[in-house]
């Protein structure tokens, strides 16, 4: 699943109290907002100007919910990855929406002198990555969806530019496709496949599960001595590493992102493509990070160790203590 899709949050019942409740006119702070739709009011505010014309009902209904109140409940459900809290209707973006929002990889040389006042390498016109979100395992084709580290996903391709906005995004394999043939058989990597015309056009910037090609280059495996390779890869890791703190940016506003999508797999894609819209959509506006909720530590108490002061002794007592 690409950018250019309809998407929808669950259709959840309504609860009557509900209805008439207008979040923006409540006397909420734009902090107090943040928390609890990771938008401040005049963002929320252009969301909904955004997407009236998709979500204007034609009726003069008392019942019916307002834009406002239809954005809030979608930005609700993305943000807190909670289903018991969301109630309400469904939010959408078509294709004309989402070509407002979505920063296609125009701004080439900006992108290219940003990526290079990072760390030094030139020519970089995004970094490319995968990111698995966790999904309920699916009534058909289960195992597909199962990654290999043990639990059900779907396999998220994205690159991002110097500031962390997704340039390209796609939401469509289960977590035990490999990265590479996700690239292999996504959009961009048959465009680039296909129409790459040399380095005049910039590269990607990807890790080592890709392949190395004239378009996506990756670190050396063993870099030879006196021959640039050991720089090389130090300023790539330096600049490759945007994407996966944009990963990390991603997950903290939008929980649903990092608990568990519980729905089918194309319900789930819709959704992280909303948040990559999103996202992008808080980059354009300036809106802060969201300030990480306290964390409850519930781990066990760690009790004594008298064994020996080395690394195989200390591995065995957390093993025979935690995990036997």
């Amino acid at each position: 699943m690409a950018v250019n899709v309809l998407f929808q949050p669950p259709v959840v019942r309504r609860e009557r109290h509900f209805r008439g409740f207008d979040p923006l006119e409540r006397e909420f702070s734009d902090e107090e907002l943040r928390q609890r739709y990771r938008f401040g009011r005049e963002t929320i505010g252009y969301l909904s100007d955004l997407m009236r014309g998709d979500l204007e009902r034609g009726t003069n209904k008392e019942t019916a919910l307002s834009v406002e109140q239809q954005v809030m409940i979608a930005l609700r459900f993305y943000g807190s990855g909670s289903h018991l809290q969301v109630v309400g209707d469904t939010m959408g973006f078509d294709k004309s929406t989402v070509s407002r929002v979505i920063d296609h990889n125009q701004r080439k040389n900006v992108i290219r002198a940003g990526f290079y006042e990072k760390a030094g390498f030139p020519n970089v016109v995004g970094c490319i990555d995968g990111t698995h979100i966790r999904i309920t395992g699916p009534s058909i084709d289960e195992p597909a969806f199962v990654n290999r580290k043990g639990f059900h996903s779907i396999n998220v391709q994205a690159i991002c530019d110097h500031e962390g906005r997704f340039t390209n995004i796609s939401a469509r394999w289960p977590g035990s496709a490999h990265d590479s043939h996700v690239f292999r058989t996504s959009a961009i990597g048959q465009h680039l496949e296909n129409g790459y015309r040399g380095i005049g056009q910039g590269v990607l910037l990807g890790d080592s599960g890709y392949p190395c090609r004239q378009f996506l280059l990756t670190p050396y495996r063993q870099p030879a001595a006196g021959r640039g390779q050991a720089r090389f890869n130090r300023r790539h890791c330096s600049t490759r590493s945007t994407i996966e703190r944009t990963f990390g940016i991603w997950k903290k506003r939008f929980h649903i992102l990092g608990s568990e999508i519980r729905m089918k797999p194309d319900k789930a894609c819709r959704i992280i493509i909303a948040c990559g819209i999103l996202h992008n959509i808080a980059i354009m506006r300036n809106e802060p990070e969201v300030a990480e909720e306290q964390l409850i530590d519930n781990q066990p108490q760690m009790p004594p160790y008298n064994g020996p002061q080395d690394g195989k002794g200390i591995r065995d007592h957390f093993a025979t203590t935690f995990f036997a």
